[in-house]
């Protein structure tokens, strides 16, 4: 049974810093990439950030780049999301998802993404 636990969420004022944790159990870790996406209520997902299955290649959007870091550990199968310099639009519920389709999977879309947590919330106050 594949699991992805989600922790580390919070409320912060604006500025300030958050540390997501992604646990994974019940399939290969390291095969699989592995995204962090987010959303508020009445919109779409969106994508964060990606991470390659070896941990060397990654992805941001272009709202969070330079002050988020995606990182992983296929030692302990977790996966990490580094919020800096967050802001008030930052708020919302963060999902990991992993795909074991790494070429098609990105973070324009949730199609080809074959596992979600169930999400830890995020509130910026300003």
């Amino acid at each position: 049974q594949v699991q992805l636990v989600e922790s580390g969420g919070g409320s912060v004022q604006a500025g300030g810093s958050l540390r997501l944790s992604c646990a994974v159990s019940g399939y290969t870790y390291s095969r699989y990439c592995m995204g962090w996406f987010r959303q508020t209520p009445g919109k779409e997902r969106e994508g964060v950030a990606r991470i390659s299955t070896a941990g060397t290649r990654t992805y941001y959007a272009d709202s969070v780049k330079t002050r988020f870091t995606i990182s992983r550990n296929n030692a302990d199968n977790t996966m990490y999301l580094q919020m800096n310099s967050l802001k008030p639009e930052d708020t919302a519920m963060y999902y990991c998802a992993a795909s074991y389709n790494c070429v098609s999977a990105s973070l324009a879309s949730t199609t080809w993404w074959n596992y979600w947590g169930q999400g830890t919330q995020v509130t910026v106050s300003s």
